[in-house]
């Protein structure tokens, strides 16, 4: 038996921040999407108690078990409703002069306006004191709501259903995608009624919630709490799956079967799996739906980078193609021409697959699946970092995105100022996303611990990648890191931060001081450019950066800088590069 078969699986252990996250199901463990957001007012999106209803109920003479409104529409005498109502209004006014948000709303307001999530109000108050009301929430317009109803309006109130069916018809979603935040049991009632989604507003009581609520879908503490659960109901932006969303899905993932050495985690591109005495089989699968000539060389690169940086190499490739309606014949065989050209260019055998054309998509997508062969001493587990080891980067950052924007946004970029045949130049960095020359080299090498290749996410996510499946912190120079002139040109031009922009074509190697200058010359002997870039620490996960010696924040990117391009102006693009 191999010494990596005594060790054990690797897989997704859950981390701190997983044992920590909400759960993202509803009581039932169903799913959930929610498309609209419908908050009560006050004691929801206001603090508590800005309005004392209980010496409203005392001065208008109405049952504590009754509703204010309810009451007041059942006095038949006119003169008697209207004084009676006129204190109600006297007590909203003076309390919406003095209300302030509630903890969190703020932020989740700013979340679901980011998100492009539509908001409403719906309140048993008049428009006119809700409106005075917004002018004290700071960070919290009227703008930000499409639809709000009061009791202004021909709708029965909450508990009636008829304002929450109200919102969805004028936000123009399901209703059963429409969420209804509040903090009494008339919000949960109509919302449950109405058929909607509810989240019921503790407001930091610690007490029971009463039985009558025991509908609610969600029973929250706070608007923060509140805000980390409809995260997971909102539409996911375009690109990877931000880390810590990663690693809760990966933290439910449990692998028992004792011949899985590298498993999913986050940080970790490819699996190992003990297969013999002295042989590991490495596999790795990737989409791409770059719709261009270009789809075949991704496809198989962006597989085999995966394999190659585990120090295995890339043997076999499978193929699974969507097509979309309207593709001829003549364009699939083509498309598997190409395939077939990339991979044995890269000395990979095409050996199976599934191909079919589909409603499911839209354009072309194209997932590969590599498998490639180490052995037991040869696969570069990542935490065989040791402090005190280099941080090498091959060529410069963001190579495949300074390529693919020249390709995909090639007129923005001239706009811009660049000249066309930089343009075109740059275009033709793509031709340079494979890593598995430099890969071969650092197999070869005694001193290497660690590869991992940078692809979404740039070389900023690269790098926390390599510190979570490594369980060292890393020591990036910031002044250190190369970029080409031509990328900072692109990004520039565009407003984006080459770390941050997909990188596919360079590769982080983990190397120890001892044997860093021999590797450094391999590399360069093989015609490929290389540059230390930092260390690594001690046992942890996170980077520290440095500038010219002096302390700076590492940044951080929720997605691919592309990202923003791609939504602006959609093009071909997806899948593994974008």
């Amino acid at each position: 038996m191999s010494k990596r078969r005594q060790r054990g699986t690797r897989t997704a252990a859950p981390s701190e921040v997983a044992k920590r996250s909400p759960a993202c199901y509803l009581r039932d463990g169903r799913s959930y999407r929610i498309s609209a957001v419908a908050f009560d007012f006050d004691g929801t999106l206001t603090k508590p108690d800005a309005i004392d209803f209980r010496v409203i109920h005392e001065a208008v003479d109405c049952p504590d078990d009754t509703g204010l409104l309810e009451f007041l529409m059942g006095i038949e005498d006119r003169e008697t409703r209207l004084r009676k109502e006129a204190v109600l209004w006297a007590a909203e006014l003076e309390a919406a002069s003095r209300c302030v948000p509630n903890e969190g709303a703020r932020e989740l307001v700013a979340m679901l306006r980011d998100a492009s999530v539509p908001m409403a109000i719906i309140t048993r108050n008049r428009l006119e004191a809700i409106q005075r009301a917004l002018l004290n929430l700071d960070g919290i317009d009227e703008d930000d709501f499409a639809c709000v109803v009061t009791r202004d309006l021909p709708l029965r109130p909450k508990p009636s259903p008829e304002g929450v069916r109200h919102i969805a018809d004028e936000l123009g979603v399901d209703v059963r995608e429409l969420l209804l935040i509040g903090d009494h049991a008339f919000d949960i009632e109509a919302g449950v009624r109405a058929g909607a989604l509810t989240m019921f507003l503790q407001n930091g009581a610690e007490e029971p919630v009463e039985d009558r609520l025991a509908e609610s879908d969600f029973v929250v503490s706070d608007l923060t709490r509140a805000r980390q659960l409809v995260r997971f109901g909102i539409p996911l932006p375009l690109g990877k799956l931000s880390p810590d969303l990663l690693e809760m899905g990966l933290a439910q993932i449990e692998v028992d079967e004792k011949t899985v050495l590298v498993g999913a985690a986050l940080g970790e591109d490819a699996a190992a799996v003990d297969v013999s005495a002295d042989e590991v089989l490495i596999l790795a699968s990737d989409p791409v739906t770059l719709a261009s000539d270009s789809m075949a060389r991704y496809l198989v690169l962006a597989n085999a980078n995966d394999v190659a940086a585990c120090g295995a190499t890339p043997r076999w490739l499978l193929t699974t193609l969507l097509l979309a309606r309207g593709t001829s014949a003549s364009e699939v065989c083509a498309l598997m021409r190409d395939i077939q050209a990339a991979a044995a260019s890269c000395g990979l055998t095409v050996c199976g697959g599934h191909t079919e054309v589909t409603d499911a998509v839209s354009r072309t997508v194209a997932i590969g699946t590599v498998a490639g062969t180490a052995t037991s001493s040869s696969l570069l587990d990542k935490t065989r970092m040791q402090e005190g080891d280099r941080l090498l980067l091959t060529k410069g950052v963001a190579v495949e995105g300074t390529g693919l924007i020249a390709r995909e946004f090639g007129r923005r970029l001239t706009r811009a100022g660049l000249p066309a045949a930089e343009v075109a130049a740059c275009a033709r960095f793509l031709d340079h996303i494979g890593v598995l020359d430099e890969a071969v080299v650092a197999r070869e090498s005694r001193g290497v611990t660690a590869l991992h290749d940078v692809t979404e996410g740039g070389l900023a996510t690269a790098v926390r990648e390599l510190s979570a499946a490594g369980g060292r912190r890393l020591r990036i120079h910031m002044e250190k890191i190369p970029v080409y002139p031509q990328t900072q040109r692109v990004c520039g031009a565009l407003g984006l931060d080459p770390l941050g922009l997909i990188g596919s074509g360079s590769l982080l190697i983990v190397c120890t001081p001892e044997e860093v200058n021999a590797l450094c010359l391999a590399i360069r002997e093989a015609g490929v450019e290389v540059t230390e870039i930092g260390e690594v620490l001690g046992s942890g996960q996170g980077v520290d950066a440095l500038r010219d010696g002096s302390p700076v924040e590492w940044p951080t990117f929720e997605r691919d800088e592309v990202s923003h391009l791609v939504e602006a102006t959609p093009p071909a693009i997806g899948g593994d590069t974008v």
